[in-house]
């Protein structure tokens, strides 16, 4: 008998497929997307380095860029949109970050001023406020013990009327009674007294009838910013202490004519003390008027040039640090000309911080710039100890650089002799250190004796003198070998501390 399997026969599978699975379904085919030429200099512009902006990283620029373009592809307007105008990725950002701080600034000064005009409005008992605080509190220490002790047990120095004793009144509460009688009478105990000052804190006034008609309360109540009325071109300068009168502020056309007005009488009469008061009379006109505009950088442009011609650093620094403001506004102006001033102050007054931080701000535009390459290129002989190349780059100043390098080179000079002093031994001659020095007009081609009376002015002034020697030939030398102390010294004093005025 035969015994049947105990197991159930399969055909081996020579395949991964299902037989009776449905088959893969086709991959969709992604159809190419082909860009227009405006998308891509779209792109190709916010990637620029010129168009970078400061707080704005590539990453979220990019982000948002992918954003843009992907929008506008999904609702069939890549063909429509003028990408020639369309605003860049990161002004896109900046734009948005700005809304959301002004409205959640205004959001928050609305909240403040309803809660404080509800809680006024309720009615809410507040309480008298005293002129010390430490007088309340002993007149409520004196209340007390008035309230324990019996009248006829209190000892009265002054011994009042025979009615004040018998009804228990002393002179300290009819004092206190007649006070808070003189409060209320002010007006300054009631709540609607209390109201109507949180009110003016708040800036709900509410303007008074003036007894004469002509009066300036009249007029409406302004609400946006002061525009002048005055039509008098040169005006002098008064600081302010309270808010002008339109009829003393220029507007902006007469402003206009006072600034070319100016610029002639410096160029004809050269007046210092004329046109810095009047320069600084121009800018408190734009800024009670709150105008930031071409006209206002090219204020505080001229007003730095002459300041900085005339060796005014107070007026100056005060002028450079709203120029950087309000270049960053993106208004026109002489940014590449100011940026390299700024780096030249800034190596000026040896303040490392401010020079990181400044060059921490520059964009790769900023560093491409002939003028600011010039200034990085001073910061970068100095700080390596490079006379050589100083001294030729400060003849080569472009702008009006070398008004800022007049004020670094002398500490420089000395710093090159102490280096002078040690490389060279015994001695060298003075037209050697003329011309390293820059005493020479040009450097590569100096005049026969030109600047020699200078140069030896200036070891003179700087202890020199017992140095110098003169030859039989005529050749003057200086004995750099006995003068390394002298100038070490004199080194260590011309860093030591650096003038600074009108410093922001």
């Amino acid at each position: 008998m035969q015994m049947s399997p105990s197991y159930t026969a399969v055909a081996a599978r020579q395949t991964l497929h299902r037989p009776d699975a449905p088959p893969a379904p086709e991959p969709a085919r992604t159809q190419k997307v082909s860009w227009t030429p405006g998308v891509r200099g779209y792109v190709q512009r916010a990637f620029d380095a010129d168009s970078a902006t400061i707080g704005v990283d590539p990453a979220e620029m990019q982000q948002r860029l992918r954003a843009v373009i992907t929008q506008a592809a999904e609702a069939g307007q890549l063909q429509t949109i003028d990408w020639t105008t369309y605003p860049l990725p990161q002004n896109l950002i900046k734009t948005e970050r700005d809304a959301l701080a002004l409205s959640s600034a205004q959001n928050a000064h609305i909240a403040n001023l309803n809660a404080s005009t509800s809680y006024l409005s309720s009615g809410a008992n507040i309480p008298e406020r005293s002129i010390k605080r430490k007088n309340n509190d002993l007149e409520a220490t004196d209340a007390e013990e008035d309230a324990i002790t019996p009248p006829w047990k209190k000892h009265n120095t002054n011994k009042g009327s025979i009615e004040d004793r018998m009804t228990g009144k002393s002179k300290k509460q009819d004092k206190k009674q007649k006070k808070n009688d003189a409060f209320r009478a002010n007006g300054l105990g009631t709540n609607a007294a209390v109201l109507e000052k949180r009110k003016q804190r708040f800036g709900y006034v509410s303007p008074e009838p003036s007894p004469h008609p002509s009066s300036r309360n009249d007029s409406p109540e302004r609400t946006g910013p002061l525009v002048g009325t005055c039509q008098i071109v040169e005006k002098s300068y008064f600081r302010l202490t309270a808010p002008p009168a339109p009829d003393t502020v220029r507007p902006l056309p007469v402003l206009e004519k006072a600034l070319n007005l100016i610029r002639n009488k410096w160029k004809n009469e050269h007046n210092y003390n004329y046109a810095c008061d009047q320069l600084k009379s121009m800018r408190q006109d734009l800024t009670v008027q709150h105008i930031q505009n071409e006209l206002t950088v090219k204020v505080y442009e001229s007003h730095a040039r002459i300041a900085l011609e005339m060796k005014d650093l107070g007026e100056y620094n005060q002028c450079q640090t709203q120029l950087r403001a309000l270049y960053k506004m993106s208004i026109p102006g002489s940014s590449e000309e100011f940026t390299a001033y700024r780096i030249l102050y800034t190596v000026y007054t040896c303040n490392r911080t401010d020079m990181n931080n400044l060059l921490a701000d520059l964009t790769l535009g900023d560093k491409q710039k002939p003028a600011v390459q010039h200034a990085l290129q001073v910061r970068s002989a100095l700080a390596s100890g490079n006379y050589h190349k100083f001294f030729r780059l400060y003849l080569d100043a472009p702008f009006m650089g070398a008004y800022l390098l007049d004020m670094v080179v002398e500490r420089e000079r000395i710093a090159a002799m102490a280096s002078i002093c040690k490389a060279y031994k015994p001695d060298v001659t003075l037209r050697f250190i003329a011309q390293e020095l820059a005493f020479f007009g040009d450097v590569d081609a100096p005049e026969p004796d030109a600047g020699l009376p200078q140069c030896l002015e200036f070891l003179c002034q700087h202890g020199g003198e017992p140095f110098v020697e003169r030859k039989e030939d005529g050749d003057i030398r200086f004995q750099t070998g006995k003068a390394i102390a002298v100038f070490e010294g004199q080194r260590a004093a011309a860093f030591r501390s650096v003038d600074i005025k009108g410093q922001i």
